[in-house]
């Protein structure tokens, strides 16, 4: 047995002791319920068109955090109620109204008195809000804020069983993830918190690591004070417009419902998890002017990780991992800085704002041209400006943003109309010019860039009928210039179908069609030939509740791709989960397993996994095999959680699996995650 199975049988029986002690430590109480928070991001996961491109773990965050610590609705801000995506502007408005009016809300239940507010989005909201007499905060808030603020540490460990080829004599730390978080929240005025993580493959506490952690961030954050509404110090996030100039937090792109609000306004936030490369380091604040217009200001610097060429900087790499010699020689090799802010004025039914930001780098910036990438920006200095709007009428509402680039533009326009409250419609228009180019832009795009793009997207729901509930989809795009493995400007298609169907709580089914045609260099052409290609995708989802304590959730998926003079290629998969949380024990269980069987990367699948804490796991499957995976979570009362998962996956196509470095010489791969949150 050698040094690193010992390592990991060691660490196996550890964390075995280390489970069974805290069981014994802890009697049996009511655990806190965190199964629907879960069921309704995963519904919406489900319901989302673009897996690939989705940051699930930002908004897991926020709305845990408001599951955990409820708004109050009576001294709830616009900016707050936004960050609910499922609310739409008539409704968040609707409830502002209604305190304004009618005084302090005395139960949440009153909200089936506010005109627009239906029974879904009602169900959707209870669990993140509560109705609360106004606190009466002392002269001293400084000292209030310090003293009735609550803690929270969050440990995470990730340990494979088994070795990729990249540890034999290639990465330079041990394969275990581990992270540690501690955060101080008051309220919803003061948030404060360190995190270090390291990658798997990353050493800790020598070589380039000798201050322990690979990645280390502080947060400061200061909102709702007065007329100062928001102050940050350390990492940050910015939301403004329509995302086409900054976006560095969570975009749901096309989702499968016009309820969502795609688009958010929520200008600074605090950036506290691990993602090493979307978000912002320095100072940022917003100050109302007056009640209807407010102005935002931020200064970033921050180093990047990029490949050098003499003293040119050729590439900018966003992963965060420095697992090998030639990965730490990237880290660091340049410093961004960054300087903008937004002007914006809100009104009852009209808003506007100007957003403007600079970027700077040391080194100049020249990345290796390809005939896709010709367009790419270049030099030392950027920047990005635009405005946005957005227009609220009885029953249309208009929003869009114009934003210029260095070099090119773009615009984002939609329209959307409510014949009824149960039947709506949507039109949006983008036009992404070949050489427009943002860092940290992120808006609804067919592609992963904002940038050689236009296209008309249209959209009807109606929930007309009872217990039904019908979406449609069209979207139509052109790509003006080249592409990866298209060498011509192209054009595609992108259609979708939903009917959802739910005659009670405890039931629910829908079935999802997409298809897609786009166009492709042949492999092997060079260019020379390009066909055209067909994706057809299905999904049938079954949820059944017959208890509050027991839920199971049946999943089905076939897709096929095909080119035109070639075979047509299938796969699909088959997902059985049973969540259980024990009604006379604070413990929730949660089994899933999964057949799938793709014949190749096009036809890949992707199954949605329960996660730890604050993450959401959908990895996706090629070849033929078995997905299982195993959560168990004990809750003491609200003070201490530990969750432990083990999950394997089985291919009975391949005798091994990944390819390079990432090569695991098995037909399998088992995984152990831990974590640990104690609150005080």
């Amino acid at each position: 047995m050698n040094v690193h199975q010992l390592f990991i049988k060691g660490l196996n029986i550890g964390s075995l002791f280390f489970v069974l002690a805290i069981s014994s430590l802890c009697s049996a109480q009511s655990v806190y319920d965190n199964n629907y928070l879960i069921n309704f991001l995963e519904d919406d996961f489900l319901q989302c068109e673009d897996e690939e491109n989705i940051n699930w773990d930002q908004l897991l965050e926020e709305l845990s955090n408001y599951k955990e610590n409820p708004l109050n609705l009576n001294i709830a801000t616009k900016e707050e109620l936004e960050q609910f995506t499922f609310l739409s502007a008539i409704q968040i408005e609707n409830i502002l109204a209604y305190v304004y009016i009618k005084g302090q809300m005395q139960t949440i239940h009153e909200l089936l008195l506010i005109e627009e507010m239906d029974k879904k989005s009602i169900d959707r909201l209870i669990p993140f809000v509560c109705a609360l007499p106004i606190p009466n905060i002392p002269s001293s808030q400084w000292k209030y804020l310090l003293k009735y603020g609550k803690s929270e540490i969050i440990s995470r460990i990730d340990i494979p069983l088994y070795q990729r080829k990249g540890y034999e004599d290639t990465y330079l730390g041990p394969p275990v993830y581990h992270s540690v978080r501690y955060s101080y929240q008051s309220g919803n005025h003061l948030y404060a918190g360190i995190i270090g993580e390291k990658d798997a493959g990353e050493p800790f506490g020598a070589l380039h690591n000798k201050k322990g952690y690979d990645f280390y961030g502080a947060w400061i954050l200061l909102q709702n004070m007065g007329r100062l509404k928001t102050l940050s110090f350390g990492n940050y996030r910015l939301k403004f417009g329509q995302g086409l100039i900054l976006n560095s937090g969570f975009m749901n792109g096309k989702s499968l419902t016009l309820q969502q609000k795609p688009f958010q306004n929520q200008g600074i936030y605090k950036h506290s998890s691990s993602d090493e490369y979307n978000y912002f380091r320095g100072v940022a604040t917003t100050i109302s002017l007056s009640n209807r217009i407010s102005l935002s200001g931020f200064y970033s610097h921050r180093y990047v990780d990029g490949t050098l060429q003499s003293d040119t900087l050729i590439s900018i790499n966003k992963t965060g991992l420095h697992r090998t010699e030639s990965e730490v020689q990237r880290k660091n090799n340049a410093t961004l800085q960054m300087t903008g802010g937004n002007l914006h004025y809100k009104g009852n039914r009209f808003r506007i704002g100007i957003t403007g930001i600079y970027y700077f780098l040391n080194r100049t910036y020249y990345p290796l041209s390809s005939d896709y990438t010709k367009y790419n920006i270049n030099g030392k200095q950027f920047y990005n400006i635009g405005i946005d709007y957005a227009l609220r009428l009885p029953k249309l509402s208009f929003e869009g943003e114009f934003a210029k680039s260095s070099q090119g533009m773009a615009s984002l326009n939609k329209v959307q109309y409510s014949l009824t409250q149960n039947l709506q419609a949507m039109l949006l228009h983008r036009y992404y010019a070949h050489n427009y180019w943002s860092l940290y832009g992120h808006a609804f795009s067919e592609g992963s860039r904002i940038q050689n793009e236009n296209g008309w997207y249209a959209a009807l729901e109606c929930t007309e009928l009872r217990n039904w509930r019908f979406f449609s989809s069209i979207d139509l795009f052109s790509f003006p210039w080249w592409r990866y493995r298209i060498s011509k400007p192209s054009q595609g298609i992108d259609y979708t179908f939903l009917t959802e169907y739910s005659p009670k709580r405890t039931f629910n089914i829908r079935f999802i069609y997409r298809m897609k045609k786009k166009e492709r260099d042949l492999t092997g052409s060079s260019g020379e030939i390009i066909l055209p290609n067909w994706h057809h995708r299905f999904r049938l989802n079954l949820t059944y509740s017959p208890q509050s304590y027991i839920s199971f959730r049946t999943m089905a998926d076939y897709n096929q791709f095909y080119i035109t003079g070639h075979s047509l290629n299938r796969g699909y998969q088959f997902t059985q989960r049973i969540s259980c949380q024990l009604p006379f024990f604070p413990i929730q269980i949660n089994g899933q397993i999964s057949y799938f069987n793709s014949t190749d990367y096009d036809t890949r699948v992707y199954i949605p996994e329960r996660g730890l804490l604050n993450t959401f796991y959908t990895p996706s499957f090629s070849g033929k095999g078995f997905r299982y995976s195993f959560l168990l979570r004990y809750d003491y009362k609200k003070y201490a959680m530990l969750i432990l998962k083990i999950g394997e996956t089985i291919y009975h196509d391949r005798d091994e699996t990944g390819t390079g470095y990432e090569l695991i010489s098995s037909n399998h791969k088992t995984d152990i995650q831990m974590q640990l949150r104690l609150k005080f």
